[in-house]
């Protein structure tokens, strides 16, 4: 069975800084592009960051360009988000996607179920 699963949310601190992390089971992350995404309460889910199956090619959205890291470690199946200087507005949950091949202009084809971040004081 295809599964993604994130781990590491929590509640942090404005200013503070939290590493996510998309494990994946019953299939090898080796192929595939990866992105995190999130949802705000009241919000539409919006993409928030991508890597190419090599991990050669990343891109991030305005709001995050600087504060946050996307990397992936093939060797262990798993991608993470690295997130400093958190803001109250990245509060949302954070979700994983598998695209269909290797590059993240393909679309999603598999879900993780989300781990919960909150920024605040």
């Amino acid at each position: 069975q295809l599964q993604l699963v994130e781990s590491g949310g929590g509640l942090v601190q404005p200013g503070g800084s939290l590493r996510i992390s998309c494990a994946a089971s019953g299939f090898t992350l080796d192929y595939y592009a990866i992105g995190w995404f999130r949802q705000a309460p009241g919000k539409e889910r919006e993409g928030v960051s991508c890597i190419s199956s090599s991990g050669g090619i990343t891109n991030y959205a305005d709001s995050v360009k600087g504060r946050i890291a996307i990397s992936r470690d093939n060797a262990k199946n798993t991608a993470y988000l690295q997130m400093n200087s958190l803001k109250p507005e990245d509060t949302a949950v954070y979700y994983c996607a598998a695209y269909l091949r290797d590059m993240c202009v393909q679309r999603v084809t598999s879900w993780g179920q989300g781990t919960q971040v909150t920024v605040s004081s």
